[in-house]
Formats: C-alpha cells, structure tokens, sequence
C-alpha cells in the first residue's frame, strides 16, 4: 500500500515539476501548462504500466521455472521409488513377481534415457545369475530334446532377454553387454536386437535366432548346435572356436565374420552371404553350401570333404572347390517361407549324422 501511494504522489507531483523545469521562466498560459502535464504524466503511466507489466512477467517466468524444477525432482524421486520398487521384484522368491519388475524395468527404460543403461545392466545381471552355465537344472549333459524351451523352463528368463533385445535398438554408452556363460538352450532370439553382446562360452543350443542382430556380437567357443540362424545377420561377428554343428544357417548375412577353427559340420549355409568371412581351419564337412557367396572368404585350412555345393556357389578367387572334396548337386531352388517350416523343427534338434557327440 505504501508503494501504492509513493507512486501515486509521484504521478501526481513529478509532472509539474517537470514541466516547470522544462519551461524555466518562459510565460504560458494555464491551459498550455496543464496539458503539457497531462502529456507528462500520460508518459510517466506508460513507462510505470510497462515497468510493472516487465517485473510481472519476469515473476511469472520464475515462479514457472521453479514449477518445472519442482514437477522434476517430484518426476525424478517418482522414478527412483519405480526402479527400487522394481529391484525388489527381481529378488522375490515368486516368478510372476519377477516379471511384474522386469515389465515395469522395461517401461522404465523406454521412458527415461537416464535410467536406461542402468535397467539394461541389471537385466543382463539378472540373466547371468538365474541362467549359468553351466547349469544345475537342467544337467549341461542332458538330451537336447529333453530341454524345455526357456521361455516355458523359465519365463522370467526368457521375458528378460527379450527386454534386452529390444532395448538393444537403442545406443549405449557401453556397447559391450556381458551375456557370457548363460544357459540358452532352446531361447527365443527371434528378431531381438543383440548388437556387439557378448555371448562367449555361453549355451544357446537348439536356441531359435531367425532374423535376429548380432552384427558385431562376441561368440567365441558359443554353444550354437542345431541353432537356427536364418536370415540372422552376424555382420563382423567373432565366432572364433564355435559350435555350430547341424544349425540352420541359411540366408544369413556372414559378410567380415570370423569363424576361425569353428566347427560347422553339417551346417547349413544354403544362400548365406558370406564374403570376406574368416573360415581358417574351420571344420566344414558335410556342410551345405549350395548358393552360398563365399567371394573373398578365407577358407585356408578349412575342411570341406563332403560338403555340397551348386553352380550358383561362388568361392574366392583361385580356389579349387573340386581337389577340396566338395560335392557339387543341382540348387535346391528358391527357400520356402519360414512361415511354412514343419512345427517339428521347433521341437526337436536333428541328429548329426557324423561324429561330433555333445
């Protein structure tokens, strides 16, 4: 109120002075001088409306921004409680309270950057403890086909390393995700993103992989037998010392992959892309090889007797596929849908035909 009426004696006063200061001793008449006042004055509540309008936009702007700094922390500490709340999930003795925390982990990331390499880490903890290889149940040694697909054995699991894949779209800070020494046998990588993951000595036997990313994945001594692969794409993967016995490879993308001394018998890479892969001292034998661009590959060392091949087989350049022990037969022809392979092929894992007992 003072203020008020310190401002009101001022308008009221300040312009007569003026005036008069601006006219010294020069006569004029009444009239004149109370205009000229009024004009003073008139000036004096422009520049007073446009103070006041200023200071009260500027109090706006910082009352907003302290209710974006508050509606924040209020966010942030929402947040915090979401991922504690859901890290006790994944400690609890149930299943379906596990994966109610893997779900809410998942929406967590999804929504927050910040949160995600944190949600991504613990994810591939939470796999690396529930699933070791190698394992107490099922046995390591036990009968493929007496193994229960992981998203039935263990559908937390399983529904973590589908979260995995598809957070694995995203960038990250730390490419590398350690999936080492986890037992995947029968998992479903269907699709899933697995970009520069590490899968070194781990199990993913008879594991489902169709059109998955592993471009760059590490999968050194992997376990990949009777795994399907197709249409996978392992760009630059390394899978030094492999297992990919009897697995599906075809129509898969190899192109800089390194398979030194990795044993594929019987694998099949009908139409897989394979230029400039590394296959040195590789074991190929009775692998089928029909269709496949093996242009620029390094097959020093390989062993390739009884492996099939067809006239649209290309090999790198100077290379004698015949004095190699290759069996060249007709192109079996364009792949069927994946849509119409037999449920079977699902079910069980074909048995090798020759040597190479787990």
């Amino acid at each position: 109120m003072v203020c008020v009426a310190l401002l009101g004696a001022a308008l009221m006063m300040l312009p007569a002075i003026v005036v008069d200061h601006d006219l010294g001793r020069r006569p004029i008449t009444s009239s004149d001088r109370l205009s000229a006042i009024n004009s003073v004055r008139a000036t004096l509540l422009q520049l007073t409306a446009g103070i006041v309008l200023f200071f009260g936009a500027y109090a706006t702007w910082r009352q907003l921004r302290v209710s974006q700094d508050t509606l924040r922390i209020t966010q942030e500490g929402h947040i915090t409680g979401q991922f504690s709340r859901a890290i006790d999930h994944l400690g609890n003795d149930k299943q379906d309270v596990r994966i109610g925390g893997l779900h809410a982990l998942r929406r967590l990331a999804e929504h927050s950057e910040r949160d995600r390499e944190a949600v991504i880490s613990t994810m591939a903890a939470f796999l690396r403890a529930h699933q070791p290889w190698p394992p107490t149940a099922p046995p390591a040694d036990a009968d493929i086909n007496t193994v229960a697909p992981l998203e039935t054995r263990a559908p937390d699991s399983q529904l973590a390393l589908t979260c995995l894949g598809v957070l694995g779209r995203f960038d990250r800070s730390d490419p590398w995700l350690n999936l080492s020494l986890t037992d995947l046998r029968r998992a479903d990588f269907d699709g899933l993103w697995l970009t520069r993951m590490n899968f070194d000595r781990a199990c993913l036997e008879s594991a489902s992989l169709f059109a998955a990313n592993l471009t760059r994945a590490s999968l050194v001594s992997v376990n990949l037998r009777h795994a399907s692969l197709r249409r996978a794409n392992l760009t630059e993967a390394r899978g030094v010392l492999a297992d990919l016995r009897g697995a599906l490879v075809v129509e898969s993308v190899l192109t800089g992959a390194d398979f030194t001394r990795a044993d594929l018998r019987e694998a099949n890479l009908r139409k897989a892309r394979a230029q400039a892969t590394v296959f040195r001292d590789a074991d190929l034998r009775d692998a089928d090889l029909r269709g496949a661009d093996l242009s620029d590959a390094d097959l020093s060392g390989a062993r390739l007797d009884g492996a099939l091949a067809s006239d649209r087989t290309r090999w790198p350049a100077a290379f004698d596929h015949a004095a190699a022990g290759i069996v060249t037969k007709a192109d079996p022809g364009p792949e069927p849908s994946p849509l119409l392979q037999p449920p079977a092929l699902l079910d069980q894992a074909p048995r090798l035909r020759s040597g190479g007992t787990p």
